[in-house]
């Protein structure tokens, strides 16, 4: 009697992660702790006790946005985007479908990734990128929802 729908499961691209991207903030992802889970593979936690009384979260695929800084390796392979709260580099831009087309400074970006490493300075390998550059509201909204997400979540 079990009313849960099953999880679509992606054909092509295999999703091995058990948890939707968190939307985070770079200062917030330096402070998260890689722990090893029980298969051998790496995840990172945040922990949300001191700022919102809540438990720690997987935080392993994230959410982020900010503006794009720098681009850099021989194929444009890494790019240094900076969000309210700090800098973040995010890897394999080169192989993310239409991630080249407005990879540019001064763009500002979504970029959904799993975590690679939270210091000294958080890096992600991108999974998507999305220009957000034509309606600024997606910048000013940003801490907002991520302050909201993190209320609500348990």
């Amino acid at each position: 009697m079990d009313n849960v729908a099953a999880v679509p499961q992606c054909k092509s691209t295999p999703w091995k992660y058990q948890s939707p991207p968190i939307k985070i903030l770079s200062h917030q992802l330096k402070r998260c702790e890689s722990r090893i889970k029980n298969n051998a593979q790496i995840s990172f936690w945040f922990d949300r006790s001191v700022q919102w009384e809540k438990s720690a979260l997987d935080v392993t695929v994230v959410w982020m946005q900010g503006t794009i800084h720098e681009i850099t390796g021989e194929q444009n392979t890494t790019a240094k985007i900076q969000d309210d709260s700090g800098m973040f580099t995010v890897t394999g831009v080169d192989s993310v479908p239409k991630g080249k087309p407005f990879l540019i400074k001064g763009k500002y970006v979504m970029v959904m990734g799993v975590v690679q490493s939270c210091t000294p300075e958080p890096v992600i390998r991108a999974v998507k990128i999305t220009d957000l550059s034509e309606n600024p509201i997606h910048k000013k909204a940003w801490l907002l929802e991520v302050e909201d997400l993190h209320r609500t979540l348990p």
